[in-house]
């Protein structure tokens, strides 16, 4: 099988030379997304909307990909400051709770000032 790039448009993934998720036969790859809302480029200055955000990115992909978040085997969160945690936790619990795929968190600084966060994940397609 031939790999699958996805693809959102956005002008980081022009800039940068990447594709927001790759399936490779039964995997899924998402790269780390951010709570950008792509139709507007525009994000939240608040943390749990650019979860809501990020999350909805990733269904998205997964979604183009034949997937969906019940296919998710990994998922590496990105927090930019590490008192945001304490709420950042939570809503990644909540998406994640059904599934429970195995987490990576890491408090480091992002691209742009801007972002809160950043995930990723890893799924296998039910073939």
């Amino acid at each position: 099988m031939q790999r699958k790039r996805i693809s959102t448009g956005s002008s980081f993934e022009e800039l940068a030379g990447y594709c927001r998720a790759i399936v490779d036969g039964e995997w899924v790859f998402v790269g780390g997304t951010t709570g950008y809302d792509y139709a507007t480029m525009s994000i939240s200055d608040d943390v749990t909307e650019q979860v809501a955000q990020t999350f909805r990115n990733i269904e998205w992909a997964l979604g183009e990909a034949g997937a969906d978040k019940n296919d998710v085997v990994q998922i590496r969160v990105y927090v930019a400051d590490r008192d945001d945690f304490p709420t950042i936790a939570p809503l990644v619990g909540d998406w994640c709770r059904d599934v429970r795929p195995v987490n990576t968190t890491v408090v480091t600084p992002l691209v742009a000032p801007e972002m809160k966060v950043e995930i990723e994940v890893t799924a296998r397609r039910q073939t």
